[in-house]
């Protein structure tokens, strides 16, 4: 498998959050993003629904030729993840997992660092047993920020369990409509973040905050500086950006060899066209690239509103979608 051919999966334009992430990080790769806009929002249908459109979507990327499936879609993992497992051959990320991991992983580095943390006492001047500080919880707290659907699968308060984390599930159901109208630095939803979060505080005392929904990350600032605000040091998680490192672990193994390495940063290389039917190139030319890998390509469909499509997925991939093909996979 000389180059890999990457399908990702979402309702939406969520998705393309962690098509930004994998881009960098995996760059010789060749793309292949459904959004299935046509049928959103998943997180009003059944599980039923939600998980025959899941299934039709990935049976339609490995038809493509997807040699791995990044289901890039918080609800889709949730409600359908072992649906598309038995139904399409080839390997299946999803993205609450990587984040379950990577909360536990900042967790435990965090935890590891402080002057009290039992590895650390061991080093230092014998003290009594008053004065020596309470040793870190058994199990560390995880804020999930998400959507409705998603909290009400509590798929991430069972992984989490599972992982040894206690986590609190906060329904954000404006959060989504906001990032869409590009509200990403506003005042209102500033205000709007302050209310969950401070809802949420009251409820625990995390030492990370998931990201639960692919919208999320283009707010993630405002959520780290509004966790500031109201007095909590917990850690921001991406899943997106965990996900994307999920999914070169998994293409590794795939592969039976390491993933080329790219640049490494989490941004699209600037000066670059995405295109479609005709796979355009990525990151050629980019400084990140080392010599003999080659630039990624990519090609876009969506199910519905191509010219919405096209303004929102700029906004969530930070660069041009040039090309986009309009695809009709059933009701």
């Amino acid at each position: 498998m000389s180059t890999p051919t990457i399908g990702v999966f979402d309702s939406g334009f969520g998705g393309l959050t962690v098509l930004r992430e994998l881009l960098p990080l995996i760059p010789g790769a060749h793309y292949i993003y459904l959004g299935d806009t046509a049928r959103l929002p998943y997180g009003a249908k059944s599980q039923a629904t939600i998980a025959r459109y899941a299934v039709e979507s990935a049976r339609f990327l490995e038809a493509r030729g997807a040699n791995l499936l990044v289901i890039a879609c918080n609800t889709a993992t949730a409600l359908a993840l072992e649906d598309i497992r038995e139904a399409i051959s080839i390997p299946v990320v999803g993205v609450i997992e990587p984040g379950a991991h990577a909360a536990l992983h900042a967790i435990t580095t965090n935890l590891s660092s402080r002057p009290d943390h039992p590895k650390n006492l061991s080093s230092r001047p014998e003290r009594s047993e008053v004065e020596r500080p309470a040793s870190p919880p058994a199990s560390p707290q995880v804020l999930v920020l998400a959507t409705a659907a998603t909290v009400q699968s509590h798929a991430y308060r069972d992984t989490c369990a599972r992982l040894g984390l206690h986590a609190t599930e906060m329904a954000c159901p404006l959060l989504v409509p906001l990032v869409e109208e590009g509200w990403t630095d506003h005042p209102v939803t500033r205000d709007v973040l302050r209310i969950y979060l401070t809802a949420a505080l009251t409820r625990c005392n995390p030492q990370a905050v998931l990201l639960g929904c692919t919208h999320y990350p283009l707010i993630a600032a405002p959520i780290e500086s509004m966790l500031r605000e109201l007095g909590s040091s917990a850690i921001v998680i991406d899943s997106a950006q965990a996900t994307a490192h999920a999914t070169k672990e998994a293409l590794a193994k795939t592969l039976g060899h390491p993933v080329p390495q790219g640049p490494g940063n989490s941004q699209v290389p600037q000066g670059f066209s995405l295109g479609s039917h005709s796979p355009e190139e990525i990151g050629a030319g980019s400084p990140g690239l080392k010599p003999g890998v080659s630039p990624a390509t990519f090609e876009c469909f969506a199910t519905d509103s191509i010219e919405k499509f096209q303004r929102l997925g700029t906004q969530f991939l930070h660069h041009p979608i040039t090309n986009i093909q309009l695809l009709d996979i059933g009701g």
